[in-house]
Parts: structure tokens; C-alpha cells; sequence
């Protein structure tokens, strides 16, 4: 099995069960919490406080997901977190840790696999799938992006009525 099988599986799942990304990072940052909070004594002196970078609209979406633990916090959420410390270490280790599972991802599967949404990336999705099956997508990419469809000859999904005009999501 690939090392880094499962992660991009994960999170389609998730993605599948609440719906969206803000709701599927929501939850992300309250487990994070969650489980941080979780090791109790180790944490001395203990948080009162957690700094979130704010993703969503509203602030209430990462209130709503925080769990019994992370409730009993402060949670500080603000554009631009990343001013905080703490917040860019966490960001920079988060980075790091991207990057690493998408070069074992590129080791794995003998090719490069670009990032973000562009013609490369679809011709090498394309190419990804005519080596290794089509079995092989969710666990490379996010199955929700318009590019899952087109690689797959699938019809693309109608537009978000939410989304900027001419910008389709995905």
C-alpha cells in the first residue's frame, strides 16, 4: 500500500459527510483542539485560549463543531491568524507535512502530480488514471473539483449559485 494512502481518502469522506470545506476545515480545527486538550496535565500551564485563522463567514462555524474539551476555550478567530506566532508555526508545520505526503504521493505513483486546477493538472490526472485505474483518484485528489469530473468524462455538476460569477467552484 502506498505510504501515503488514506489521507486524501479521508478527507472525501469527510467532504461527503458535512457537505462542504469550510464545514469539513470546521471540524478539522475542533479535532485539532480536541485532541491537544486531551493530554489534560501535560498541558501546564492550561490553555484558556485557542487562535484560529477565520475561514468562514461567520465565525459560528468552527464554534458549532468544537467538542465538549474545545468549549471550554476562548476561541479567537481573525483574517490574517497567521500574524500570531503560534498560528504561523502551526501553518508552516501544516505545510511541510502537505508537501511531504504529496512527494511520497509523486514516489508512489512514478509521476509528478501538480497542484491546484489547471490543464497540467488535468493531463496528469489523466494519465495518473490510465496507469493505475480510476480507482486510483480519490486517493490522490479531491473527488468534489470539477477536474474529478472532466478526468472521468463525467457530466460536471451545475454550478453553486453561491459562487463568484465566472468562477465556478471546483
Amino acid at each position: 500500500m502506498p505510504s501515503s494512502a488514506g489521507h486524501h481518502e479521508a478527507y472525501n469522506r469527510l467532504h461527503e459527510r458535512h457537505g462542504s470545506v469550510n464545514t469539513v476545515l470546521a471540524w478539522g480545527h475542533a479535532r485539532a483542539i480536541e485532541n491537544l486538550l486531551e493530554r489534560g496535565p501535560l498541558l501546564d500551564p492550561p490553555p484558556l485560549r485557542a487562535v484560529s485563522d477565520q475561514f468562514a463567514s461567520t465565525k459560528s462555524t468552527v464554534e458549532r463543531a468544537l467538542m465538549p474539551l474545545g468549549r471550554s476555550l476562548t476561541l479567537v478567530q481573525r483574517h490574517r491568524a497567521e500574524e500570531d506566532a503560534a498560528v504561523a508555526a502551526a501553518s508552516i508545520v501544516a505545510r511541510n507535512e502537505y508537501l511531504e505526503r504529496m512527494k511520497r504521493l509523486e514516489k508512489d505513483h512514478g509521476m509528478p502530480l501538480p497542484r491546484g486546477a489547471s490543464a497540467a493538472v488535468e493531463q496528469a490526472a489523466r494519465e495518473l488514471v490510465a496507469r493505475h485505474g480510476a480507482e486510483v483518484l480519490p486517493r490522490v485528489a479531491k473527488m468534489h473539483f470539477r477536474t474529478r469530473y472532466r478526468v472521468l468524462g463525467q457530466p460536471e455538476p451545475p454550478a453553486n449559485p453561491w459562487a463568484p460569477r465566472g468562477r465556478p467552484k471546483g
